[in-house]
């Protein structure tokens, strides 16, 4: 097992993002980008991907201990640290875990008979019986003289 799967079993078991890997990293005066820490995320066969090392893990893990359990002067109990991670996470990651589907105002019924047939049968139905009302315009038309008189003869 690389350094760069266990990094990427303390991130996937502790839900961090990137942003926070890089705050607490900054708790031990390690300084790292977002990239720099996504090319460890990689595949191996990645063109960007990037070994991570023995001093970046040793950092990390370091910084870990300190984020979770805090310091002497100001402890923390780190199963609330967690928790903490999983209210930052974004929506979509929380709609992900619970299977949701987006609801939308306009969502109609996913009968077979809805939905189009072929490529480019894109249009909409023709209304049945109702008129259609026409639109009047927003913008009124507007004739410019542009300061030019034309004398009508």
């Amino acid at each position: 097992m690389t350094n760069n799967d266990i990094f990427k079993k303390l991130r996937v078991a502790l839900q961090l993002r990137d942003d926070q890997i890089v705050s607490i990293l900054e708790l031990v005066d390690f300084r790292i980008s977002k990239g720099e820490i996504g090319n460890f995320f990689r595949t191996e066969d990645h063109p960007k991907y990037v070994e991570c090392g023995d001093q970046v893990l040793r950092n990390f893990l370091n910084a870990l201990i300190i984020h979770l359990r805090g310091t002497k002067e100001s402890p923390k109990n780190a199963l609330e640290v967690i928790k903490n991670h999983k209210n930052d996470a974004p929506k979509t990651e929380e709609r992900r875990r619970t299977n949701e589907k987006p609801k939308f105002s306009s969502e109609k019924s996913k009968n077979n008979a809805d939905k189009p047939k072929s490529k480019t049968d894109f249009k909409k139905p023709a209304s049945k019986g109702k008129p259609v009302q026409k639109k009047e315009p927003i913008v009124e038309k507007v004739r410019f003289n542009n300061g030019k008189k034309k004398d009508n003869k």
